[in-house]
């Protein structure tokens, strides 16, 4: 490794770097998005209307409260504090807590996005720097050095192209993979908000 390291030249500790970026973002955003809000939403959600078509609104923030911590737990906890209200504002209540969760579940996952083209394009900047390298050494050189140096100057050029791939893939994989278990949760959290609201609402318009 380390003399792939070297062969590849200083740019080559840059992808280093920048990879190493990658993988604590990629890891960080896993955690949080694939364990730390690992719930059952169609569970939780039908646990909530349950409680709520049977007119017991405080057990149904006891359980909103239980899972407090998820955002549907926040954003079915708001609906249910405007029970009573007029259809307008609960439905803004719930469209505004979905929107104030939103930004937390897509944070930094465009990062590993930009990451996968910096390494791309530092990837290819060392290959021109490694091939300009190569052709001006080679014309200054004595005829016996030629060969050695042109061979250094493709080894960089070579070394980095591929280094910055390696990088560059894996992430734009994990981008993907992170950004549509967001757009996933950001969709049950809003289907689940909706069903909510059809029952607070449905429960007020059955009174009248």
């Amino acid at each position: 490794m380390l003399y792939i390291m070297q062969s590849g030249g200083s740019f080559m500790w840059v992808i280093l770097a920048v990879s190493v970026i990658a993988f604590a973002l990629f890891a960080e955003r896993y955690y949080f998005l694939f364990l730390r809000l690992n719930l059952n939403i169609d569970k939780s959600a039908n646990q909530v209307k349950k409680l709520l078509q049977e007119s017991n609104y405080q057990a149904a923030l006891e359980e909103c409260n239980r899972i407090i911590r998820h955002p549907l737990g926040r954003v079915l906890k708001s609906g249910i504090l405007k029970a009573g209200r007029r259809d307008k504002e609960i439905e803004q209540a719930l469209q505004e807590s979905v929107l104030r969760e939103v930004p937390n579940l897509k944070s930094r996952i465009n990062y590993l996005s930009l990451v996968a083209n910096i390494a791309t394009l530092l990837g290819l900047l060392g290959t021109i720097i490694g091939l300009i390298s190569a052709f001006a050494g080679v014309a200054d050189a004595a005829a016996s050095e030629k060969q050695e140096i042109l061979s250094a100057g493709i080894s960089v050029a070579m070394f980095t192209t591929a280094f910055g791939l390696v990088v560059a893939i894996p992430s734009m994989a994990g981008f993907y993979l992170l950004n549509n278990r967001s757009d996933w949760l950001v969709s049950k959290i809003d289907e689940k908000a909706l069903s909510v609201f059809s029952v607070l609402t449905a429960r007020e318009q059955s009174k009248d």
